[in-house]
């Protein structure tokens, strides 16, 4: 199952919905200097805010919602969001 990636351009947390990207002004100024923080994404189960890596972003590793009420687990694959498939 896919859906599709929406990108803001202004940081605006109240208009970000489930599966909605926010690319930081300075990506990689936060978290590990080999793997920054590049944006902020919006769950596409839930909406819950989370940030997201540079491996994430270029989807070469998965992301798993952190919300207490979802577990959604899911790659970017372009400018699609990719849920991983039940084993």
């Amino acid at each position: 199952m896919q859906d599709e990636l929406q990108m803001i351009e202004e940081w605006i947390p109240e208009h970000m919905e489930p599966g909605t990207m926010f690319v930081l002004q300075n990506p990689g100024a936060m978290g590990d200097a080999h793997n920054p923080y590049v944006a902020v994404l919006a769950c596409p189960g839930c909406g819950s805010l989370g940030l997201i890596t540079r491996a994430q972003y270029f989807g070469l590793q998965s992301m798993i919602c952190g919300a207490d009420n979802c577990s959604a687990e899911y790659f970017l694959r372009d400018d699609e969001i990719e849920y991983r498939k039940p084993h």
